[in-house]
């Protein structure tokens, strides 16, 4: 999506250790429009699927569902990395280790929330090595869900996460992927 890629170019920020910094318009302060506009991008493609629900991981993909769940008229479930106690004990678990923060998390989703009748789209903002989307797809898996498909935001294409779902069968969406980036903030999309 060349909206999102130029939004990259112009305010993302590279940093070592193939971090790219886009908190100033995706994951910490949020572009309400750009994201309005990559959640219809979503439902554009996967409109016809029966999605009834949407499927992310708490913090930063709650933005993203959101606004495709406006357009899909469907609710948005997250997955919890920490278990509260007005969540019950009658949850999905799942271990995921996160790339980002370098530990490990379990994530859960309440049972009342995620049902085998369901046709699940899962969202995120990132997709580098995939643990955090193996770790839904578990969620999925233990309740009987379908899959419709998986919508990234920005896939690191030069990591292994996007092909390892891919080969798995699933229908992977992303809105940008990068193939490389380096420090001097030089960003080669695909």
């Amino acid at each position: 999506m060349k909206l999102l890629e130029d939004t990259i170019k112009s305010e993302g920020r590279v940093y070592p250790g193939n971090i790219l910094k886009v908190d100033g318009f995706l994951n910490h302060q949020i572009d309400v429009a750009l994201l309005d506009k990559l959640g219809k991008e979503f439902y554009d493609r996967y409109k016809d699927q029966g999605i009834t629900k949407i499927l992310t991981i708490e913090a930063s993909g709650i933005a993203i569902a959101c606004a495709a769940a406006r357009y899909f008229e469907v609710p948005v479930v997250f997955a919890k990395k920490s278990k509260s106690l007005n969540i019950g004990n009658d949850v999905y678990t799942s271990r995921v280790s996160s790339y980002t923060h370098g530990k490990d998390y379990d994530i859960t989703v309440s049972r009342n929330y995620l049902h085998g009748e369901d046709k699940v789209f899962l969202i995120d903002d990132f997709l580098a090595i995939g643990n955090a989307m193996k770790g839904l797809i578990d969620i999925c898996n233990q309740a009987g869900a379908c899959i419709a498909g998986i919508g990234i935001c920005i896939e690191k294409g030069f990591q292994t996460g996007g092909d390892d779902l891919r080969k798995m069968g699933y229908d992977v969406m992303s809105l940008a992927i990068i193939d490389s980036m380096s420090e001097d903030g030089e960003i080669v999309f695909r």
